[in-house]
């Protein structure tokens, strides 16, 4: 592997890393911290190359942590910086790596969007479409049976009520009703058959 060398006259430093870091954190002058990174920064390169497609992706990568870097070293408390810095480099490529490559994305025209306005005309049509459904079973019942479907559900009466009305018998109105909507059911879904 070629030796990257991004940040340039990073004068020559003597001191630890840990003695770097604390220094960085107490003042946050970026020449002190360069010169902590330069001492990483192929083995940083060699990390994002690992997890990113071609060296150009590695090196905005490489550039990229330097930056979270100076960031995110003030905050923490950093003891063995060379395996801090390389959980940091692989972090940042699989956060890369989620966002832009993984994460399928499709563009949508917006003249097939449906808006709020039309989704409710639909949901109105669908529901004027099984009323109409409804009304047209209802015709095929026999006409005691639409007789007091239509006064129990739609009108909202009792047995006691439809009773008086049509003059038959309550077991025979309870049976009507039963039948009715057993009736109804077929035609509906033999509708939705003839539909589908």
């Amino acid at each position: 592997m070629a030796e990257v060398s991004f940040i340039t006259n990073i004068p020559s430093d003597e001191r630890e890393d840990y003695q770097l870091v604390s220094d960085y954190r107490s003042s946050q002058d970026l020449t002190i911290l360069a010169v902590l990174y330069q001492r990483y920064l192929d083995q940083l390169y060699g990390v994002c190359l690992k997890y990113l497609d071609g060296s150009e992706s590695a090196k905005d990568a490489v550039m990229d942590i330097f930056e979270e870097l100076a960031q995110k070293l003030p905050k923490h408390e950093v003891t063995y910086f060379r395996g801090w810095v390389y959980t940091l480099a692989k972090n940042h490529c699989l956060m890369k790596l989620r966002s832009s490559k993984h994460i399928p994305t499709a563009s949508f025209d917006p003249e097939h969007m449906q808006t709020a306005e039309e989704l409710h005309l639909n949901e109105r049509m669908e529901k004027e479409d099984q009323l109409g459904r409804l009304s047209k079973c209802i015709e095929t019942l026999t006409d005691d049976q639409r007789t007091v479907v239509e006064l129990f559900y739609l009108k909202n009466l009792c047995y006691k009520e439809i009773e008086k009305i049509t003059g038959l018998q309550w077991n025979k109105v309870r049976s009507h009703i039963q039948n009715g909507r057993r009736n109804l059911k077929i035609c509906i879904e033999q509708q939705q058959k003839a539909t589908a």
